[in-house]
């Protein structure tokens, strides 16, 4: 922990469609002892093997909206009847001790943190095409033709907001983009880059 004031961390916000591969790039980050993933807060009941504070900081209802007024959260949303958000305490309290602090989130969330000016640096993940989503999203085998329409569509509306981010990276190779996001995020100090 050295005193320079260049240890003031940041936070590394990331979305994109689902099946844009977000999810194994930011799985990829928290492999560096630097960066600490946003444990969101949420008002759904804890599922079997769960762990409060680990998976998602489980609040009662009253306990959310009393957070919410008090002005706790940088975002929250409801999704089927549940509330979840993202606390600033544990960001602040991350950045303040100089880790990256990784937020995945949905478009609709990371619009609210711009909306509020909430500092950090922003990319989105995208796809190399619409088709190469659909396909991935099929190779899951997890979607119904109704769910994979939905799923698609909401996809365009999220893309269509790309420009709004600092950085766009085309995921087409896991590697290639886990790198770059790497590199934005100022993580690649002693890069192992020994290849073409």
């Amino acid at each position: 922990m050295s005193p320079e004031s260049k240890t003031q961390g940041t936070m590394l916000l990331i979305s994109g469609p689902s099946g844009s591969g977000k999810s194994t790039i930011c799985k990829r980050l928290l492999e560096d002892s630097r960066v600490v993933f946003s444990v969101s807060a949420t008002t759904r009941t804890k599922r079997e093997g769960e762990v409060d504070g680990r998976d998602y900081y489980f609040l009662s209802v009253e306990e959310f909206k009393a957070k919410r007024a008090a002005g706790e959260f940088l975002e929250s949303a409801e999704v089927y009847g549940n509330l979840y958000g993202t606390l600033r305490g544990p960001m602040q309290e991350a950045i303040a001790k100089g880790f990256i602090y990784l937020v995945e989130i949905d478009v609709q969330g990371a619009m609210q943190l711009l909306a509020g000016k909430e500092e950090g640096i922003y990319v989105f993940i995208a796809p190399p095409s619409m088709k190469e989503l659909e396909a991935r999203l099929r190779g899951r085998g997890s979607e119904t033709p109704e769910s994979l329409e939905r799923r698609l569509g909401k996809a365009e509306d999220e893309y269509r907001e790309r420009k709004r981010y600092d950085h766009v990276i085309v995921n087409d190779n896991l590697d290639d983009a886990v790198t770059e996001v790497r590199r934005i995020a100022g993580l690649d100090t002693k890069t192992e880059s020994a290849g073409s």
